[in-house]
Protein backbone atom coordinates (compact mmCIF):
# COMPACT_ATOMS: atom_id res chain seq x y z
CA UNK A 1 0.00 0.00 0.00
CA UNK A 2 1.53 3.50 -0.63
CA UNK A 3 -0.73 6.55 1.44
CA UNK A 4 -0.77 9.60 -0.99
CA UNK A 5 -1.54 12.30 1.15
CA UNK A 6 -3.21 15.24 -0.48
CA UNK A 7 -2.78 18.82 1.44
CA UNK A 8 -5.66 20.59 0.27
CA UNK A 9 -5.57 23.85 -1.67
CA UNK A 10 -2.56 25.48 -1.98
CA UNK A 11 -1.30 28.50 -4.18
CA UNK A 12 -3.70 30.83 -5.31
CA UNK A 13 -6.04 29.00 -3.67
CA UNK A 14 -5.83 28.95 0.01
CA UNK A 15 -8.69 27.64 1.04
CA UNK A 16 -10.83 28.42 4.11
CA UNK A 17 -9.75 31.30 5.70
CA UNK A 18 -9.89 31.50 9.51
CA UNK A 19 -11.09 35.54 11.10
CA UNK A 20 -7.76 36.13 12.11
CA UNK A 21 -6.55 35.41 8.00
CA UNK A 22 -4.98 31.84 8.44
CA UNK A 23 -5.36 30.26 5.49
CA UNK A 24 -6.44 26.68 5.65
CA UNK A 25 -3.59 25.62 2.81
CA UNK A 26 -0.87 26.76 4.93
CA UNK A 27 -2.22 24.14 8.15
CA UNK A 28 -2.66 21.77 5.20
CA UNK A 29 0.49 21.51 4.16
CA UNK A 30 2.05 21.52 7.47
CA UNK A 31 0.04 18.80 8.70
CA UNK A 32 0.25 16.48 5.72
CA UNK A 33 4.24 17.07 5.68
CA UNK A 34 4.27 15.80 9.62
CA UNK A 35 1.85 12.69 8.65
CA UNK A 36 4.33 11.78 5.65
CA UNK A 37 7.31 11.99 8.11
CA UNK A 38 5.63 9.56 10.57
CA UNK A 39 4.61 7.63 7.86
CA UNK A 40 7.75 6.98 6.45
CA UNK A 41 9.35 6.50 9.92
CA UNK A 42 6.94 3.33 10.12
CA UNK A 43 8.06 2.19 6.79
CA UNK A 44 4.66 2.91 4.62
CA UNK A 45 5.50 4.53 1.49
CA UNK A 46 4.05 7.74 0.67
CA UNK A 47 3.63 10.24 -2.04
CA UNK A 48 2.47 13.90 -1.57
CA UNK A 49 0.18 15.47 -3.76
CA UNK A 50 1.93 18.98 -3.08
CA UNK A 51 5.13 19.94 -1.40
CA UNK A 52 5.22 23.37 -1.47
CA UNK A 53 2.58 25.96 -1.38
CA UNK A 54 1.00 25.96 -5.12
CA UNK A 55 -1.58 25.21 -7.26
CA UNK A 56 -0.84 21.68 -9.32
CA UNK A 57 -1.82 22.91 -12.59
CA UNK A 58 -1.16 22.92 -16.63
CA UNK A 59 1.40 25.36 -17.55
CA UNK A 60 -0.15 28.52 -19.37
CA UNK A 61 -3.77 28.48 -17.98
CA UNK A 62 -5.03 32.28 -17.91
CA UNK A 63 -7.97 32.00 -15.56
CA UNK A 64 -8.19 31.19 -12.31
CA UNK A 65 -11.25 28.79 -12.99
CA UNK A 66 -8.70 26.92 -15.60
CA UNK A 67 -5.93 26.00 -13.20
CA UNK A 68 -8.76 25.16 -10.28
CA UNK A 69 -10.14 22.61 -13.00
CA UNK A 70 -6.33 21.69 -14.01
CA UNK A 71 -4.85 21.57 -10.05
CA UNK A 72 -8.03 18.93 -9.10
CA UNK A 73 -7.69 16.72 -12.61
CA UNK A 74 -4.05 16.40 -11.97
CA UNK A 75 -4.57 15.62 -8.07
CA UNK A 76 -7.08 13.02 -9.38
CA UNK A 77 -4.10 11.42 -12.32
CA UNK A 78 -1.65 11.53 -9.25
CA UNK A 79 -3.52 9.46 -6.79
CA UNK A 80 -5.45 7.05 -9.81
CA UNK A 81 -1.78 6.68 -11.09
CA UNK A 82 -0.49 5.59 -7.74
CA UNK A 83 -0.21 1.38 -7.74
CA UNK A 84 -2.07 -0.09 -4.49
CA UNK A 85 -3.01 3.53 -3.11
CA UNK A 86 -5.12 4.86 -0.39
CA UNK A 87 -5.52 8.85 -0.12
CA UNK A 88 -5.75 10.98 2.53
CA UNK A 89 -6.84 14.21 2.00
CA UNK A 90 -6.11 16.75 4.52
CA UNK A 91 -8.57 20.05 4.89
CA UNK A 92 -10.04 22.12 7.35
CA UNK A 93 -13.84 23.03 8.03
CA UNK A 94 -15.00 26.37 8.55
CA UNK A 95 -18.62 27.36 10.00
CA UNK A 96 -18.59 30.86 9.95
CA UNK A 97 -22.47 30.77 11.68
CA UNK A 98 -20.85 29.24 14.60
CA UNK A 99 -17.67 30.13 16.60
CA UNK A 100 -18.27 26.91 19.07
CA UNK A 101 -18.11 24.11 16.63
CA UNK A 102 -14.89 22.04 17.11
CA UNK A 103 -13.22 18.99 16.29
CA UNK A 104 -11.83 16.48 13.47
CA UNK A 105 -14.58 14.27 11.17
CA UNK A 106 -13.32 11.68 8.73
CA UNK A 107 -15.25 11.08 5.51
CA UNK A 108 -15.18 8.14 3.52
CA UNK A 109 -15.55 7.99 -0.65
CA UNK A 110 -17.72 4.76 -1.85
CA UNK A 111 -14.63 2.33 -2.88
CA UNK A 112 -14.01 -0.76 -1.06
CA UNK A 113 -12.20 -0.12 2.72
CA UNK A 114 -12.91 3.12 2.47
CA UNK A 115 -15.55 3.11 5.38
CA UNK A 116 -13.32 0.84 7.61
CA UNK A 117 -10.26 3.14 7.26
CA UNK A 118 -12.22 6.35 7.95
CA UNK A 119 -13.39 4.52 11.08
CA UNK A 120 -10.67 3.75 12.14
CA UNK A 121 -8.82 7.17 11.52
CA UNK A 122 -12.54 9.08 13.32
CA UNK A 123 -12.07 6.51 16.65
CA UNK A 124 -8.26 7.45 16.72
CA UNK A 125 -8.88 11.33 16.86
CA UNK A 126 -12.08 10.99 18.44
CA UNK A 127 -9.53 9.58 21.63
CA UNK A 128 -6.93 12.11 20.82
CA UNK A 129 -8.55 15.34 20.09
CA UNK A 130 -11.83 15.10 20.47
CA UNK A 131 -12.73 13.82 23.98
CA UNK A 132 -16.15 14.85 24.81
CA UNK A 133 -16.68 16.12 21.77
CA UNK A 134 -16.72 13.00 19.10
CA UNK A 135 -17.31 12.83 15.82
CA UNK A 136 -18.79 10.12 13.58
CA UNK A 137 -17.93 9.26 10.26
CA UNK A 138 -20.00 10.51 6.84
CA UNK A 139 -19.67 9.52 3.40
CA UNK A 140 -18.52 12.48 1.24
CA UNK A 141 -21.15 13.60 -1.25
CA UNK A 142 -20.71 12.69 -5.23
CA UNK A 143 -20.46 16.81 -5.59
CA UNK A 144 -16.28 16.81 -4.09
CA UNK A 145 -14.77 15.73 -7.59
CA UNK A 146 -11.13 14.24 -6.08
CA UNK A 147 -12.99 11.89 -3.71
CA UNK A 148 -15.69 10.97 -6.85
CA UNK A 149 -13.03 10.65 -9.79
CA UNK A 150 -10.46 8.84 -7.19
CA UNK A 151 -10.58 4.79 -8.41
CA UNK A 152 -8.85 3.84 -4.65
CA UNK A 153 -9.99 3.82 -1.43
CA UNK A 154 -10.35 7.72 0.46
CA UNK A 155 -10.93 9.51 3.08
CA UNK A 156 -10.80 13.57 3.78
CA UNK A 157 -10.21 14.84 7.34
CA UNK A 158 -11.34 17.70 8.28
CA UNK A 159 -8.72 18.07 10.42
CA UNK A 160 -10.20 21.63 12.50
CA UNK A 161 -12.64 24.92 12.37
CA UNK A 162 -10.57 27.76 11.71
CA UNK A 163 -13.94 29.70 12.54
CA UNK A 164 -12.74 29.05 16.15
CA UNK A 165 -10.19 31.10 17.34
CA UNK A 166 -8.60 28.56 19.90
CA UNK A 167 -8.81 25.50 17.73
CA UNK A 168 -7.04 28.06 14.69
CA UNK A 169 -4.38 28.52 17.33
CA UNK A 170 -4.35 25.15 18.11
CA UNK A 171 -4.12 23.83 14.13
CA UNK A 172 -1.23 26.63 14.00
CA UNK A 173 0.88 24.31 16.96
CA UNK A 174 3.37 21.76 16.17
CA UNK A 175 2.61 19.90 19.12
CA UNK A 176 -0.85 19.50 18.38
CA UNK A 177 -0.21 19.00 14.67
CA UNK A 178 2.04 16.03 15.60
CA UNK A 179 -1.06 14.89 17.77
CA UNK A 180 -3.03 15.06 14.83
CA UNK A 181 -1.01 13.36 12.43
Amino acid sequence: MTVVIDPGHGGEDGGAVSPGGVQESHINLALSKRLRDLLCFAGIPTVMTREEDVTICDEGLGTIRARKTSDIRNRVAIVNGTENAVLLSIHQNSLPSSTVTHGAQVFWNQQEGAKELAEAIQTSLNGAINVGNEKHTKQIPPTVYLMKHVTVPAVLVECGFLTKQEETRRLQDETHQRTLA
